[in-house]
């Protein structure tokens, strides 16, 4: 069942070192975004804790946990009391020594209604997640929930337009964005190219693929690093219909579901595709002929 109209509800939020304290906020924060009218509720990646990989410590590997855990049955139950739909990024323990980068889509009735494994995992100064990560197996995921067919993609996934083409491609009309991304204290001044970049490729997505696009982005200084929150909802035609500042807040906006075929109609991009001529794109480089 899809609506003509979808409410999302982004929790912008800092998180501590206490991580019953933190699934204690978020559930707060969701309560709150329900009575301000969100029916689809999304909170940032790995919010569960300090964005941990900024170091390589193998002690950090106990904050993972299963799916099923603690984690989905909390937000089951508030998804279920509430009536909305619930995505959260977790830290998922599959197996010994096995562990991914998650996210899950929680409908309205409390079920689970999907899980997404991140597919790609940078290692960057900072953001070492590939010590604690292995790449996501999954594939790319679009699940129908009470209010319409979504999709996640985590954080580095953002920067890869073959991710989102995928994921609507699966019928996803709202692609939701989990994320931990932030600049070092002092580095502010160039990292604000990085920001604009960074929300501009994520609308473009939006525009090439004719869907609606909303990033979740945690905020506040974790040790050195300050995360930049900017969270935003953005339209089938790239248009901005709610954007976050650098503090908490619950970003509500209104989806227009016709919005997306009225774009589509006009931008047919999905229709003129030569699916015949992208067999490179498989290929990890083309060597010039």
């Amino acid at each position: 069942m899809s609506k003509d109209t979808v409410t999302i509800g982004l929790i912008q939020m800092s998180v501590g070192t206490d991580t019953s304290a933190n699934l204690e906020k978020a559930v707060k924060r969701i309560r709150e975004a329900a009575k301000k009218g969100a029916e689809i509720v999304c909170l940032p990646e790995l919010f569960r804790s300090e964005y941990f990989c900024k170091e390589e410590e193998t002690e950090k590997f106990k904050l993972a946990e299963t799916i099923p855990g603690e984690t989905t049955e909390a937000l089951s139950k508030i998804a279920k009391e509430l009536g909305v739909v619930v995505i959260a990024g977790i830290f998922e323990k599959r197996a010994r020594g096995l562990y991914h980068n998650s996210a899950v889509i929680i409908d309205a009735d409390g079920s689970i209604a999907g899980k997404y494994r991140k597919m790609h995992i940078p290692d960057d100064p900072h953001f070492y997640e590939k010590f604690y990560f292995s790449p996501g197996d999954l594939g790319f995921k679009a699940c129908q929930t009470r209010y319409g067919k979504v999709g996640i993609l985590i954080c580095w996934d953002q920067w890869y337009p073959e991710a989102a083409r995928l994921t609507a491609l699966l019928g996803a009309q709202i692609i939701f964005y989990p994320t931990a991304i932030g600049w070092l204290s002092g580095e502010e001044t160039s990292s604000k190219d990085m920001e604009y970049a960074w929300e501009t490729i994520q609308r473009s997505h939006g525009i090439a693929n004719g869907v609606f696009i909303a990033s979740v982005n945690r905020v506040g200084m974790e040790g050195n690093m300050r995360f930049w929150g900017s969270s935003f909802v953005s339209g089938p035609f790239g248009e901005t219909l709610a954007k976050a500042g650098k503090d908490e807040e619950i970003l509500i906006a209104k989806c227009d579901m016709d919005r997306i075929d009225d774009t589509r109609h006009n931008w047919p991009f999905l229709r003129d595709r030569r699916i015949d001529a992208y067999k490179g794109i498989a290929s990890r480089f083309l060597e010039d002929e």
